[in-house]
């Protein structure tokens, strides 16, 4: 995983009751993938390879949301993503059980969507 600085200020910064929860689902996406870099976009932690791939919300305060920017074109079904519109899909986590419960599949997911991306 490579943490990058810009992003572990943002979260040094950061006031959130769910702060130790994003940060769980950072790592977890980081360290699916050596191709996944983090940089701050729209006020928010964005991961990306050959695109955006996803953002944590920080407007939520009773879950972490995580929106997939173009989630519907990730080959694969994965039932944490929700959603139903032609472009995002969203992963939301509860509790930090929760967020254990589906790290694999986030691990997957984001795995699917850089493969796609370099076929």
């Amino acid at each position: 995983m490579v943490a990058s600085p810009e992003v572990d200020a943002w979260f040094a910064a950061l006031e959130h009751p769910l702060i130790e929860m994003m940060q769980r689902v950072r790592e977890a996406i980081l360290s699916a993938d050596p191709r996944v870099d983090e940089s701050i976009k729209w006020k928010s932690p964005t991961f990306a390879y050959k695109g955006n791939i996803a953002s944590i919300n920080p407007q939520a305060r009773k879950h972490v949301s995580l929106m997939f920017h173009r989630g519907a074109e990730i080959p694969g079904e994965y039932p944490s993503l929700e959603g139903g519109g032609e472009v995002a899909r969203y992963v939301r986590f509860l509790d930090p059980a929760d967020v254990d419960a589906k790290s694999a599949e986030l691990g997957a997911i984001v795995t699917a969507w850089c493969d796609a991306k370099d076929r």
